[in-house]
């Protein structure tokens, strides 16, 4: 048997009640004070006469829609009342990684709801408030129900999954194009013979006085480059752009170039850390090492604690036998607390690829550049162009030091990460 739901009285009701008092206070004044429970009698009929015209059963409250969404897209959701009473709205306390409306208004029996997500995990619903007036509007009907779902948010993989990394990788990697010099990061192919406009230093030869032609070696690019992701999960990781935590903005980045990564044959690993290094998932190859990755990718928490670049970058070091591709993604706040980060991915490059990634802060880029109106607006547009200033001046280190630096917006992350993956493997630079 369904619960009779809660209520309460409304404005109305409490008007009537005030009412109610003066005019029994008038008539005890008058000298009538056999009649001043008359007007709260005529209320407390009508009270009744309103609740017993009025459904008071909890209703029932179905939901369908996505059990599983990528972070920083939305889930619509459909809610179904049954039954459903008249005038019918609800109020909702989303999940910490789901934001949603604060009010949802019901159409006869159906509501539609768009969850837009912005943390991964896997978020339960919380109970939806009902609310519905009474007949006569002396009182509100509020009873709280369940929703027996659970919204799943896994990383953004959808530029996997449309086939953009595919296309975008595979033109890059394959078919006819010109090969640099050979070097560190090719491999040989083939022999063939000598044509005018070949590299002499390509002319193999021992094989030439034996053939008694010239003949030239020809090499392709490796397919087995190391490819190693590695995460910085620190504090400042939480920060949020664009309604999407740093950290996640990082993961999908690195899944799309992940999967390049696989495509081009290469072994994709992963590495995280913060205070301490949280996870090693060796350089593996194939789609099923992505798939692997894709899962512990998701599995990343976010921390509270203040990175160590020196204990983490160390670790990485480490694990690494042989030179590899390092995509870092790390962030700073100053010159000062970047010295540690500078001097390890500096460490790092000397032995491997090291290509640091970071996202600029669109807040701070348009104080920077947007004409202060007072004196506070003076004084944070000159707070966020020193900080603008160091941010170029930790960039420009890091250069030096010979780490490849992509400095870029959340919205423009992934292409951009994809085409310097892609450049370094047409480069040979590992």
């Amino acid at each position: 048997m369904a619960l009779l739901s809660p209520i309460r009285p409304t404005r109305r009701l409490l008007t009537l009640a005030g009412a109610a008092l003066m005019a029994g206070g008038a008539l005890v004044l008058a000298g009538s004070p056999e009649l001043a429970l008359l007007p709260w009698i005529g209320i407390a009929g009508l009270a009744a006469i309103d609740l017993l015209g009025t459904p008071l059963r909890r209703p029932t409250v179905t939901v369908a829609g996505p059990s599983e969404t990528f972070v920083g897209e939305t889930a619509l959701l459909e809610l179904d009342v049954t039954p459903a009473p008249a005038r019918l709205s609800a109020r909702g306390d989303w999940p910490e990684g789901l934001t949603g409306p604060e009010l949802v208004t019901f159409a006869d029996n159906r509501a539609q709801v768009t969850l837009h997500a912005k943390k991964r995990g896997q978020w339960p619903l919380a109970p939806l408030w009902l609310s519905w007036p009474s007949r006569l509007g002396l009182f509100d009907i509020l009873p709280r129900v369940g929703l027996d779902q659970s919204v799943v948010v896994i990383p953004n993989i959808r530029p996997v999954l449309t086939g953009e990394i595919d296309v975008q990788a595979r033109s890059a990697l394959f078919g006819a194009k010109p090969l640099p010099s050979a070097g560190e990061g090719l491999e040989f192919h083939q022999l063939r013979e000598f044509t005018a406009g070949d590299d002499v230093r390509a002319v193999d030869w021992k094989r030439s006085a034996r053939h008694r032609a010239l003949v030239s070696r020809e090499w392709q690019a490796e397919r087995n480059h190391r490819l190693i992701l590695a995460v910085d999960t620190g504090h400042l990781t939480r920060e949020t752009i664009d309604g999407v935590p740093r950290l996640d903005h990082a993961i999908n980045a690195a899944l799309a170039v992940g999967w390049a990564g696989v495509v081009g044959g290469d072994l994709v690993g992963l590495y995280a850390y913060d205070a301490r290094p949280r996870l090693w998932q060796p350089p593996a190859p194939g789609r099923a090492a992505f798939a692997r990755l894709r899962a512990a990718s998701a599995d990343l928490s976010y921390e509270s604690t203040e990175t160590n670049h020196t204990l983490g970058l160390v670790t990485l070091a480490q694990h690494l036998r042989r030179r590899a591709i390092v995509v870092a993604f790390a962030e700073f706040v100053d010159t000062t607390s970047a010295e540690l980060l500078i001097e390890n991915a500096a460490m790092l490059a000397r032995r491997h690829c090291v290509l640091f990634v970071s996202l600029r802060d669109p807040t701070i880029a348009a104080l920077a550049e947007t004409e202060p109106s007072g004196l506070d607006r003076v004084a944070e547009s000159v707070v966020a162009a020193e900080m603008a200033t160091e941010r170029r001046v930790v960039m420009q280190r890091l250069t030096r030091a010979g780490v490849l630096v992509l400095d870029t917006e959340a919205r423009t992350l992934t292409p951009r990460l994809v085409s310097a993956y892609l450049n370094l493997r047409l480069r040979e630079a590992a």
